[in-house]
């Protein structure tokens, strides 16, 4: 399943996402190398739906034609198949950002083997830094993910965006994969086929093929916003739902997207619903959380507890596939590199 080059494809700068197919037969790792040889990975379209990283990636080496890059560079190219019908996948496929090593589901699929191929000849080449490129479909700032917080992976995000979030709670992506390996993150570039998201995640990845080393200094705490990851929202499969649809089983707020990374109070409303439970809230360790932060009187869905919002979205095929939304808390910053690590483990416990 998985396609393996040392150049890249002919037409592969020109070719849209959507288009990939032609000259790509499925998940593809190109190799390029750089002055140093040490390689960054970024893998892009794990998502089908989510093509800013390719078009990132093509900016980027478009510049360099006929140059020789400042460091190697590993290229994941995902989700070709669900990219040509504009999806994040396709309905008989796994998703391709949950089946990777430590993944608890499909671990019997060929996508499972590929990205765990993947994964074993990123680690025998040594790497010195992973980025994976995504979008979202909601109205989101730009924002970094990562698993672990230490000052190196803080370093990292800060030259993507000061809004950084620490989660631990999706089993097989592919940061959590690579974090026990070198400094890795997921990018949140907004909304796909925007040019503006497009050149942002390009200059990052231009900022990560110049950086020689990390460095050796605390990042400044006024220079970030940290938050943690406490909840995942998802909409029971047996419910119909919609943003503004009375006659589904819950009518979500349509306007619900615009309350992403705004601190709710307690008793805010997200929509209507003619079910007892119209939610399933789980936090990273699995547990059902749901009478903690959401109660359902009188047919109205509130927030009990405060909270913020990430990644709500009104598309409702990716609720489907994915969930409704995360739901976070302002974390304290970090100190040192060792109190860092030991204060998300206490986190997550």
């Amino acid at each position: 399943m998985l396609t393996i080059l040392d150049t890249l494809p002919e037409r592969f700068l020109d070719t849209p996402a959507r288009e990939l197919h032609r000259i790509l037969p499925g998940p593809t790792l190109i190799h390029l190398p750089g002055r140093r040889s040490t390689p960054l990975f970024v893998s892009v379209l794990l998502h089908g739906n989510e093509d800013s990283g390719v078009v990132a990636l093509q900016s980027v080496l478009r510049a360099y034609a006929g140059r020789r890059l400042p460091r190697a560079l590993s290229i994941l190219i995902g989700n070709v198949t669900a990219a040509r019908v504009g999806m994040r996948r396709l309905d008989q496929q796994p998703d391709y950002n949950r089946v990777w090593p430590g993944a608890i589901a499909h671990t019997d699929s060929p996508e499972h083997a590929t990205m765990s191929e993947v994964h074993r000849l990123m680690q025998a080449r040594g790497l010195f830094a992973s980025i994976d490129i995504h979008n979202n479909t909601g109205l989101n700032p730009h924002y970094c993910v990562v698993n672990q917080v230490d000052q190196t992976v803080l370093h990292l995000a800060l030259l993507f965006s000061r809004t950084v979030v620490c989660f631990r709670g999706l089993a097989g992506t592919q940061t959590m994969a690579f974090s026990p390996l070198c400094p890795a993150l997921t990018i949140e570039c907004g909304k796909p086929g925007i040019a503006a998201n497009e050149a942002h995640a390009a200059r990052f990845v231009e900022a990560c093929l110049h950086l020689a080393q990390f460095p050796s200094h605390d990042v400044h705490e006024h220079d970030i916003d940290l938050y943690h990851t406490v909840a995942t929202v998802r909409v029971p499969s047996t419910a119909s739902f919609g943003f503004g649809k009375a006659q589904a089983d819950i009518d979500f707020d349509p306007q619900l997207d615009h309350m992403n990374f705004r601190q709710l109070d307690p008793g805010t409303v997200f929509g209507r619903t003619r079910l007892p439970l119209p939610v399933e809230v789980r936090d990273e360790g699995g547990r059902d959380v749901t009478a903690e932060f959401f109660d359902c009187r009188r047919g109205t869905i509130r927030l009990r507890r405060a909270a913020m919002p990430a990644m709500l979205t009104l598309d409702e095929r990716v609720v489907r596939q994915d969930c409704l939304c995360y739901l976070m808390e302002r974390m304290p910053f970090p100190r040192r590199e060792r109190a860092a690590r030991a204060l998300c483990a206490d986190q997550l416990l």
